[in-house]
């Protein structure tokens, strides 16, 4: 087999082999040339190419969403490790394992001005896991880096250098993988590689070290006065934020759900179901008076998952703030509400395992009231979408409605998950949105991605804005023919129109939503996409019949809505569902 000459390049393949890490994406550049080698020369590894660096990292987070184990990004040196970081801060908040490989120029070539040269080292200080900054190789060059290394004339004191610098770079790459698998978050490994780049030979000069990941035994909690203050509260809210389909035991939620003290507000990217949940959070809270809000205020806040998309209840906990507010989980836990008084560091199934068999339903009308209350909501719900006409609340209501059973739901950020998180999605589908930073760039690679990695059917729905400015995700081989994907064009920021502001001014229409007549049409044309379009609930309609079926290329249909109708048809949603 042919190997990277360089021992470094074949350290880092070897133990990222090791901690089978198996997807690698590369970024084609000349720096990182001895990566490049040795991942694409060992059919272990799975190799993409995705020229744009800012795509190629959201690629590869859609891939490690799905199989939630490390995934490598490889670039080269100067400017191309900036363009991962959006993707590298959207995986440090969604925990998703992802591991950047960057390669540098050797330590005597930075800042004297050589090109292609930033400081890399700690460049993504803020949002790392934890940062490796690799020693070169001194085998191959008489470059010294320091004035202790220059006094070092001898070959066997810089064999024992070498030695010394090898031991140092695998301790450095085992602990930065490590960390990636077993905290679930991104890690930055910096290469320094002095040329030649190219050289290749047919052996391995070194055999590095593997140094196993460190099992944690899980602290054994004491749950009593927990378990006291649950069985002596009239009103507990749990709250989930963002889970992996299929992560928490079904038997745990059914408990939950049968107690009538407690309530279980939802989102769409819980993935997580029960007849006696409450999946739409703001169709809940949107319009509750003064009197009904104080009503819903939880003794007890229990939280779990990631991230929460609701404005609404983030804005209602923070003004009535529970008495109590616990979060479970192995990560970091927000104190999103003011209120944080506990968090119980271990995985979810296991705290439900230990804390439930002392839990005793408590009689209470919380949850059926509010159930109730929901289910009227509901039913003012479809009153109301049959009354609207053409608009963006209207397509999402169509658009949900036709995704495929038992497939994956990739949203786009801003306005089109939070139209998504207004309606009752078919329970079968797996939802995903990048909720880690809430930002519009890096949606449609990450949906590709994550395409790239799962078994099942992908559709993405996004908005028009989104899908524009990562436009470039298209650049890319190795998109499934089931790929699909629906772009809702209002020809601009839309969620601007339903903020407060001064709308329909050209000072907002240019600075903030941002106008435009562009479409998708030509993009599709370039990257052989089949492309459809609708104006109308006829076309839209019309269009879906066939928009899932099987064919040789990826679909992408472009739904046209007025601009200016769908802030008012939405902001009037809250008050018709009263």
């Amino acid at each position: 087999m042919i190997y990277p000459k360089i021992p470094l390049a074949q350290t880092v393949v070897q133990l990222c082999k090791a901690k089978n890490i198996q997807h690698i994406v590369l970024s084609p550049g000349s720096r990182n040339a001895p990566l490049t080698i040795g991942f694409t020369h060992d059919p272990f590894f799975k190799s993409y190419s995705i020229v744009d660096e800012r795509c190629a990292a959201f690629f590869a987070l859609g891939i490690a969403q799905q199989i939630q184990e490390p995934v490598a990004v490889v670039c080269t040196s100067g400017s191309a490790l900036l363009n991962y970081y959006p993707a590298v801060a959207e995986a440090f908040y969604s925990n998703i394992p992802l591991v950047v490989l960057s390669a540098d120029r050797p330590k005597h070539l930075v800042g004297i001005g050589d090109g292609q040269t930033i400081n890399q080292e700690e460049v993504y200080k803020n949002h790392i896991l934890y940062s490796a900054n690799l020693k070169q190789d001194l085998q191959e060059t008489n470059k010294l880096e320091n004035d202790e290394f220059s006094i070092l004339k001898s070959i066997e004191n810089k064999l024992d250098l070498q030695n010394t610098v090898q031991q140092n770079n695998e301790i450095q790459i085992n602990k930065a993988l490590n960390i990636s698998v077993s905290q679930k978050g991104p890690v930055h490994i910096n290469v320094p590689f002095n040329e030649p780049l190219y050289d290749m030979v047919e052996e391995l000069v070194v055999n590095p070290e593997v140094i196993p990941l460190e099992k944690t035994d899980t602290t054994n909690e004491d749950f009593s006065a927990f378990t006291k203050l649950w069985n002596n509260s009239k009103r507990k809210l749990v709250l989930v934020g963002v889970n992996q389909p299929n992560t928490i035991a079904q038997k745990y939620l059914d408990i939950l759900a049968e107690d009538e003290s407690v309530l279980i507000l939802t989102e769409t990217t819980s993935n997580i179901h029960h007849e006696r949940f409450i999946p739409g959070i703001d169709k809940l809270i949107g319009a509750l008076n003064t009197e009904e809000l104080e009503a819903l205020k939880p003794d007890i806040l229990l939280t779990f998952g990631g991230l929460v998309v609701s404005k609404k209840i983030k804005k209602y906990l923070r003004t009535y703030k529970p008495k109590q507010h616990w979060h479970i989980g192995e990560h970091n836990a927000n104190d999103t509400y003011f209120s944080l008084n506990k968090v119980f560091k271990i995985p979810v199934n296991a705290f439900f395992f230990e804390f439930l068999e002392h839990v005793k339903p408590e009689q209470s009308d919380y949850n059926s009231f509010w159930l109730r209350a929901f289910n009227s909501r509901r039913e003012k719900h479809e009153t109301y979408m049959k009354a609207i006409p053409f608009s963006d609340f209207k397509v999402f209501d169509v658009l949900l409605k036709s995704i495929p059973s038992q497939s994956q739901l990739q949203v786009g950020n801003s306005s089109a998950i939070r139209y998504t998180q207004l309606f009752d999605l078919n329970k079968s589908l797996e939802v995903f949105c990048n909720r880690g930073t809430s930002g519009i760039d890096g949606s449609t690679s990450t949906a590709i991605g994550a395409a790239t990695a799962s078994k099942l059917q992908t559709t993405f729905i996004t908005g028009d804005l989104s899908f524009l400015y990562d436009s470039n995700a298209f650049w890319n081989n190795y998109i499934p023919n089931n790929f699909r994907v629906i772009v809702v064009n209002n020809e601009g920021g839309g969620i601007f129109r339903i903020l407060p502001g001064h709308k329909n001014t050209k000072n907002f229409d240019q600075y903030f939503e941002t106008k435009h007549n562009l479409t998708a049409k030509q993009l599709c044309e370039m990257y052989n996409f089949e492309y459809k379009t609708a104006s109308n609930e006829n076309e839209l309609s019309h269009a879906l019949d066939t928009f899932y079926n099987e064919t040789l290329k990826p679909k992408l249909l472009e739904v046209f809505t007025p601009s200016k109708e769908n802030d008012t048809i939405l902001l009037n949603y809250f008050s018709k569902i009263k």
